[in-house]
């Protein structure tokens, strides 16, 4: 009897105890519940459905606001967005890119960039099956939020996920040197980024939040608005070359990619990862060790004139700059084998000034080095972009003709970033052999971006260059110089007086004044794209394409003006035509008999038929 009271009492105990244990999990799972029903806090999903067209999806502009609390000042980056089919077409071709502000296509937005070049060069190619090339790429971000996205991106079953990134480890947002940090080490940031969607982690990092900025003016508040993201994200400033935190970012780099890509690899999902490039050849480096005096004297010597820098000196600042570490002195002596013509020397050089530059806006050579190692690790297919602009920059040397700044390309720099990658989806055949391959010349001839944007870029970097880094302190933007309409067009869209659309509406309008036809071509196109669910663009889209000869091209538009207005007879006539066209008159009669089942009376179909008849017996 003893005994099984004592068991008894036992279970009890064990029973209690669970319950003491339960009780803290029970309360913080009803505190989660009830915050969620009282609306509290957010959850920023990455593709929002589009309030005008619920048959659409695009990626959330600003999702970056995922990583802040609700309320508290976030980077001022979006996502260039385009319009994607909710539910996937069939046989179409499904591409997502991830990255940060190249693979964006900073400063020039969603057309220079890999999605927005690849977008239309494809479509071209696969003029009969469905593309999508989906920008989810923004500024400031790292392989934190690329990992962040992958859950995401696998939902919508891509046919390939294309990666350029690397250049934001240790600055970017969640980076190891950043002021937009969230922890001090690589597994407390993934915590987080796992507790971030819980009403009860938001709850308490509002509270600190509000406790953080209370000695906070609104003044400097104001102030601090005004200032670039680079001035502002900055927290370590100087990380030297094998430091604690140099290592850091690598390893951060390394564990998060392997992630992604372990990710990506067990959904079945191809992967092209490229390496990353940035100016070398004209780029100071933005902080460097200090030089010694004698240093120094040398450094100014070739600043006066690198010519008369004899080989002795030359060898005595290479030696003092491998001591020193000194990014300014590696820089220096670029420039005098750039100056003689020692080509392989000056890169080199430059290639240390990088290494060593303590401000590291600018990945070091370790990031292309562990792409390519987790290239072959992975099974992965490597796009050497680098190796490609390296090709076609001058002396192999990339520069300033590829390079607007630090590491933001030029039109150029980005049509040979998305051209190694269009050069790769060829080669591996991931969605079979390309049927209508455009040439690298052809696609250059027909860029989809205007005139007016390119303007607009350039008054951006122009912004980006009169702060930090690039000056010690903010001052008043040397913008382009305003000549023609497209040049005033935009500058009033960088100071958000116009939008994209009125630029494409008026470079159209312009185009068809002057008969430029590749214009005309480009603006029907881009404005159809941007705009899936407007009839009238993509008619005048499939009309413009059949009147330049390109039939199998205006198929695509005739095609989407018909799934949103049926009943437009116009546009089957036009597809009719696209058809006819191609010498397809079985496929264009089909048409012809869909319109005579709307209007049975209509002359251009019944006179059309006859016609295709008579060719069809010939």
């Amino acid at each position: 009897m003893g005994n099984s009271k004592a068991k008894k009492l036992s279970k009890k105990v064990w029973l209690f105890r669970g319950i003491m244990i339960l009780i803290p999990f029970l309360f913080f799972a009803i505190l989660e519940i009830g915050l969620r029903l009282a609306g509290y806090g957010q959850q920023i999903p990455l593709f929002m459905q589009n309030p005008s067209a619920p048959e659409y999806l695009l990626p959330t502009p600003d999702v970056v606001k995922r990583y802040f609390a609700k309320g508290a000042e976030s980077p001022n980056v979006t996502i260039e967005t385009n319009f994607f089919k909710k539910i996937k077409p069939e046989d179409g071709i499904r591409i997502i890119v991830q990255g940060g502000s190249t693979a964006a296509g900073f400063p020039y937005g969603f057309g220079a960039s890999i999605a927005g070049m690849l977008d239309y060069r494809l479509k071209q190619t696969f003029p009969e099956r469905p593309v999508e090339v989906i920008n989810t790429a923004l500024s400031a971000v790292n392989s934190y939020t690329l990992l962040d996205f992958a859950d995401e991106i696998i939902e919508q079953q891509p046919d390939a996920v294309l990666i350029y990134a690397g250049h934001n480890e240790y600055l970017g947002i969640l980076g190891v040197g950043s002021a937009y940090t969230a922890a001090n080490s690589h597994g407390a940031t993934l915590l987080y980024l796992k507790l971030k969607n819980s009403r009860i982690f938001q709850l308490m990092q509002s509270i600190y939040s509000s406790f953080s900025s209370i000695n906070t003016t609104s003044n400097s508040k104001q102030n601090d608005n005004a200032r670039t993201v680079m001035a502002k994200v900055a927290k370590h400033k100087n990380i030297p070359h094998d430091s604690a935190l140099f290592k850091q970012g690598l390893n951060q780099f390394e564990q998060n990619m392997s992630l992604l890509l372990g990710k990506y690899n067990k959904a079945g999902i191809p992967v092209f990862i490229s390496t990353i490039a940035s100016n070398l050849a004209d780029q100071k480096p933005f902080s460097s060790a200090l030089l010694s005096e004698e240093e120094e004297q040398l450094v100014a010597t070739v600043q006066t004139d690198p010519s008369s820098f004899e080989l002795k000196q030359r060898e005595q600042l290479e030696q003092l700059s491998i001591s020193n570490k000194s990014a300014d002195g590696f820089y220096a002596l670029g420039q005098v084998w750039l100056k003689t013509q020692e080509y392989d020397k000056a890169k080199s050089a430059f290639v240390q000034a990088r290494q060593h530059d303590l401000l590291r806006f600018r990945a070091p050579i370790e990031i292309n080095q562990i792409i390519e190692t987790l290239a072959q690790e992975n099974k992965v297919y490597l796009v050497d972009a680098e190796a490609d602009l390296s090709k076609v920059a001058e002396h192999h040397i990339i520069g300033k003709s590829l390079m607007i700044e630090h590491l933001h390309p030029t039109i150029k720099g980005y049509f040979e970033i998305s051209n190694s990658f269009y050069q790769a989806l060829k080669s591996t055949k991931v969605f079979g052999a390309f049927p209508h391959p455009i040439s690298k010349f052809n696609a250059q001839q027909e860029l989809p971006v205007f005139d007016a944007e390119v303007v607009w870029g350039n008054a951006k970097i122009a912004g980006l260059m009169a702060d930090y880094p690039f000056t010690k302190q903010p001052q008043q933007p040397d913008y382009p110089e305003l000549k023609s309409w497209s040049d005033k067009l935009g500058f009033a869209a960088y100071k958000k007086q116009v939008s994209w659309l009125d630029i494409a509406n008026q470079s159209l309008q312009y185009a068809n004044k002057i008969q430029d036809q590749l214009t005309i071509i480009k603006a029907v196109k881009l404005l159809s794209d941007a705009m899936p669910d407007n009839e009238s663009y993509a008619y005048q889209a499939g009309v413009t394409l059949i009147s330049q000869q390109r039939p199998k091209e205006a198929i695509r538009y005739l095609t989407r003006a018909i799934d949103i207005q049926p009943n437009n007879t116009n546009s089957r006539l036009a597809l009719a035509h696209a058809y006819t066209q191609q010498s397809d008159y079985s496929t264009a009669l089909i048409w012809l008999d869909s319109v005579l089942k709307i209007e049975p009376n209509n002359t251009v179909a019944l006179s059309v038929s006859k016609q295709i008849k008579a060719l069809s017996v010939q």
